[in-house]
């Protein structure tokens, strides 16, 4: 009897082990998870570019790029609506926009690409018209004094290019006074302007010519600006003497 008892329990307890073994659930090794694949970021128009300048996936970013061009770029190269450009090296440069206003590239923004309407230092270089330190307002960037429109009072030069100023600025004008400069051939921009009804006024501009026989007759004096200055002769008439 006891011995049948003993198999009884015996039996139980491997009942007990298979019940628990339908309801285990055995993990192992299995197929390895596909590697996530991460887009090749490449400086092509419709990149994306961080504030810093880096190239980023398009669902972030604070500039798209509109075009590639040389370094550096033609001003036909970028698009007019070009906030900056930037070098990427291999002699190519990127012409981007910033995804929000206000936008540098605007005509008078300070930033982009120079064109007219923008406002330029003595250097050449483009400076917010809102701003000061600019001296003149561009009408159209040529290739030479030259090829400036009718429109031009002044030029300066930025790289390879001449920006053909016009009125604006610290730009002399027809009716406007300087003061007595140091000498009688100066950059038209060393001129200083005077209030015409101060004593530091010298004379008033009557007009800009090419050569001293084309100013007019009531000009008794001229100034001849340093070479490459678009009309470069100023005929003034005399205030004091």
């Amino acid at each position: 009897m006891a011995t049948d008892l003993r198999l009884a329990v015996a039996v139980s307890a491997v009942s007990v082990a298979l019940i628990a073994l339908a309801g285990a659930v055995f993990t192992g090794p299995g197929p390895e998870a596909p590697a996530v694949s991460r887009p090749t970021l490449r400086w092509t128009p419709g990149a994306c570019v961080t504030e810093r300048y880096a190239l980023i996936a398009c669902n972030g970013g604070d500039f798209e790029v509109l075009a590639i061009a040389h370094d550096p770029p033609l001003p036909a190269d970028c698009p007019d609506d070009t906030d900056d450009v930037l070098r990427i090296g291999l002699g190519r440069t990127a012409c981007v926009r910033s995804f929000l206003a206000p936008h540098a590239g605007a005509p008078g923004g300070g930033g982009g690409v120079l064109r007219s309407g923008d406002c330029v230092a003595l250097d050449g270089r483009e400076r917010p018209c809102a701003g000061s330190g600019w001296y003149g307002r561009s009408v159209a960037i040529a290739s030479s004094a030259r090829e400036c429109p009718a429109t031009t009072l002044d030029t300066l030069e930025s790289g390879a290019d001449v920006v053909c100023l016009g009125p604006g600025g610290q730009v002399l004008a027809e009716g406007a006074c300087v003061a007595r400069p140091a000498a009688d051939v100066v950059a038209r921009s060393a001129v200083t302007r005077a209030a015409c009804g101060s004593s530091a006024a010298w004379a008033r501009v009557v007009s800009f010519e090419t050569t001293p026989s084309a100013c007019p007759a009531d000009a008794q004096r001229y100034l001849r600006a340093a070479p490459g200055t678009y009309r470069p002769v100023t005929c003034l008439h005399l205030l004091s003497k």
